[in-house]
């Protein structure tokens, strides 16, 4: 069942993504040939005002083909008024930036029901206080439920680590211990920790961790709005860092996931509802901005390649876009067989 769920959930995603797309290409008078969820051989496939609808054997992928564009051919120029190769550099660039758009909006969607539904966070308890902290110092113990710092309301664990990392001088803690309520002056001390991408950073810290209880924060339609558009935005920003990190060297390549791993997660998840909509979310997004990297062969690619149009006013070699286009699809592969070599050294337990 979890890899029903897991295809189900790729489908999807690729499905809104080349939607996108088609309702932009359609806008715009772009006839589109074909609308395919997945590659390979078709399966099933239906014509319908113009436009082929398919659903193919591999369904890790999809796209649209729209008439005068071809990445397998971008020597391939078709100049009727239904072409996309005819409309301006900027209906071109809006047809591009509506895949990745609809990710995005896709995302939102999804944090917003996640936001109506009651959105899973760890509760402000104790777990372990670390021995010579400030917590220790302060009288902090195991199972203290935090209620507020400075008379600022604690729902979450994550509040409380925000409201900690961003304050200054000390703080008043008030906590429900058992049945009594008191209050604690606790002094942070910069100490150095680590990220998520295992960098070394100083943070202020009061040396406690949370207990590990779920709790559940239910947001009215209004609030859930923002809470939607918060955690697409957070989402996003984390995986621009993790490339730049990646680019970097700090995250190594043995950290590139592929299909497996998304199937591998989706399919653990799908028990969960709200854990499966927020990891759905998630690699929309991911979709989203990967689909906006300036590499020739996806959106992002196709996107310079105009921008520059526009600028100069000149139209790019045909040549270089199909050099550079070539090289985009052996880098894509290139990291489409990394992202595979990975997940099956993980499977085999040699990550």
């Amino acid at each position: 069942m979890g890899f029903i769920t897991s295809l189900l959930v790729l489908s999807f995603l690729i499905f809104f993504h080349e939607l996108g797309h088609f309702l932009a290409a359609r806008f715009f008078g772009v006839k589109v040939e074909v609308f395919s969820i997945g590659f390979g051989k078709k399966i099933l496939k239906k014509y319908y005002k113009g436009t082929e609808y398919t659903l193919s054997l591999i369904p890790l992928g999809g796209y649209v083909k729209m008439k005068g564009q071809d990445d397998l051919d971008p020597k391939k120029i078709i100049k009727d008024n239904d072409s996309y190769n005819t409309k301006t550099p900027w209906k071109r660039v809006v047809i591009l930036l509506a895949g990745p758009f609809a990710n995005f909006v896709l995302a939102f969607i999804l944090y917003f029901l996640i936001g109506i539904l009651g959105s899973n966070a760890l509760a402000p308890v104790i777990g372990t206080v670390a021995e010579e902290s400030p917590a220790v110092n302060a009288g902090l113990q195991s199972s203290d439920r935090i209620l507020s710092i400075n008379d600022k309301n604690i729902e979450t664990w994550d509040d409380l680590s925000n409201y900690i990392k961003n304050s200054h001088g000390s703080l008043i803690f008030k906590i429900k211990r058992y049945e009594e309520v008191i209050n604690l002056r606790v002094s942070p001390k910069v100490s150095e920790t680590k990220n998520i991408f295992g960098e070394v950073i100083q943070k202020r810290l009061v040396g406690i961790s949370p207990a590990r209880e779920v709790i559940k924060i239910y947001y009215s339609p209004l609030e859930a709005i923002s809470f939607g558009m918060d955690k697409t935005i957070e989402a996003s920003k984390m995986i621009v860092l993790g490339i730049q990190k990646l680019i970097e060297g700090v995250v190594p390549a043995k950290e590139i996931g592929g299909v497996i791993s998304i199937m591998q997660i989706t399919s653990e998840l799908s028990a969960n509802f709200i854990a499966l909509l927020s990891i759905t979310a998630l690699i929309s997004v991911n979709l989203g901005v990967l689909n906006l990297l300036p590499i020739p062969a996806l959106d992002g690619g196709h996107i310079i390649f105009n921008l520059y149009e526009m600028i100069t006013r000149r139209v790019p070699s045909i040549d270089v876009i199909y050099k550079l286009t070539i090289g985009g699809w052996i880098l894509l592969f290139g990291l489409m067989f990394l992202g595979l070599y990975n997940d099956i050294n993980r499977l085999f337990g040699n990550m």
